[in-house]
């Protein structure tokens, strides 16, 4: 799909009036977390920098309720007597430009950023993509009371949403079914659409009974609490020149660092330090060097992206401590200004940001002025 023409829409259906969760009101609506549950669902696809637009689907006497619960921006349109058919009236209401539909229970309120974006990478190569995990459990099959068979666990998988497809793809295999079905990768595949699958998260959970608003109310508790961490460490070495730019920042040398990029050594740490806090490898696994286009790029472009990585996870900068090791040039009067550049790149507070310097005392390379190196330790907090 053609990145410039895409209009991504995410459907949420949430018409159903899930009386097996107990309370007095459907449970899409209770709280969870201090919100409502729906709310904290919507504002994931919201959030999302590849979602053009958020549509949700509300029961036929919930308009009271929806209006505390939707957030502004999120189009609604009252659902039918059946999953199937509130989704047809959904994708009936889509904006016109719309190409891709993201279709997502209500129901399922910790769905990631990661798995909505891994969902949206495989539409780029299938008219399909929806989440699963494998089954790992033993399957039997029962009846009254006492176990009859085995029901064998090969190539099963357990669907979750968002489940994602072309737009009138899906449309016309709405319009083209009969009866029931359990989700739209059903509709799916009695349409012959293909679906991609990609791997599941399990804390993407369906809140279906009481004990599963528990259950969420932990995860959301571990989220709270959970923290990345991570260290980056780069080295380059001086070569002709005038100037080093460090931080984003020119400084006036009589000698330049030699890179394929701009070689702004403390850039270059702060991302691989982001980058590792997410398990994402390195500069080099994102932006080779072997790609003549990343020849003398400016490292704010890295930076820039391990940040937007972040944000995608649902992660936002705690702080970053970074020391620059050298000689020289002197890093101490540049420093405020260092800070202020990577504080304007990757979107935070001054105070999240620290550049700081020191020697070897001669000793090394550093010492012997042949280079600079730079470390830097990030923290990342759930957003």
């Amino acid at each position: 799909m053609p990145k410039d023409t895409v209009h991504i829409a995410a459907l949420i259906v949430a018409a159903g009036r899930g009386t097996r969760a107990g309370g007095a009101i459907p449970k899409q609506y209770q709280n969870l977390g201090g919100m409502p549950l729906l709310a904290r669902t919507l504002g994931v696809f919201l959030q999302h920098e590849k979602v053009a637009s958020v549509t949700v689907v509300i029961g036929e006497d919930d308009e009271a309720l929806a209006r505390a619960a939707v957030p502004g921006g999120v189009a609604q349109v009252v659902g039918a007597d059946s999953r199937a058919r509130s989704v047809a009236a959904g994708l009936a209401a889509l904006p016109e430009d719309a190409t891709h539909v993201l279709i997502h229970d209500g129901a399922r309120p910790l769905v990631s950023k990661t798995l909505i974006s891994r969902v949206i990478s495989a539409l780029e190569q299938s008219p399909g993509a929806a989440p699963a995990l494998a089954v790992t459990d033993a399957l039997w099959r029962a009846g009254d009371g006492v176990v009859q068979a085995v029901q064998p666990r090969d190539g099963l998988w357990r669907a979750q949403t968002p489940q994602g497809f072309e737009l009138a793809a899906i449309r016309a295999a709405h319009a083209a079914f009969q009866g029931t079905a359990a989700d739209d990768v059903e509709v799916a595949l009695a349409a012959g659409l293909g679906v991609a699958l990609v791997t599941g998260e399990e804390r993407n959970l369906k809140v279906t009974h009481p004990e599963d608003f528990t259950r969420a109310e932990r995860i959301l508790k571990e989220d709270q609490m959970a923290i990345r961490v991570g260290n980056g460490f780069d080295v380059h070495r001086f070569g002709a020149g005038d100037h080093v730019v460090l931080c984003g920042v020119t400084v006036p040398h009589g000698r330049g660092l030699q890179g394929h990029s701009d070689a702004d050594v403390g850039m270059h740490a702060v991302t691989d330090a982001i980058y590792g806090a997410l398990a994402e490898g390195d500069i080099g696994q994102h932006f080779p060097p072997s790609d003549p286009q990343w020849k003398g790029a400016a490292s704010e472009i890295f930076l820039k992206h391990s940040v937007e990585l972040a944000d995608t996870w649902g992660f936002a900068l705690g702080n970053v401590d970074l020391t620059l090791i050298c000689e020289r040039p002197k890093i101490g009067p540049h420093a405020p200004a260092m800070r202020a550049e990577m504080a304007r790149i990757m979107g935070c507070e001054l105070g999240c940001v620290s550049v700081k310097a020191t020697t070897s005392e001669r000793l090394g390379f550093t010492g012997r002025e042949e280079g600079i190196a730079a470390m830097a330790t990030v923290v990342l907090v759930p957003k």
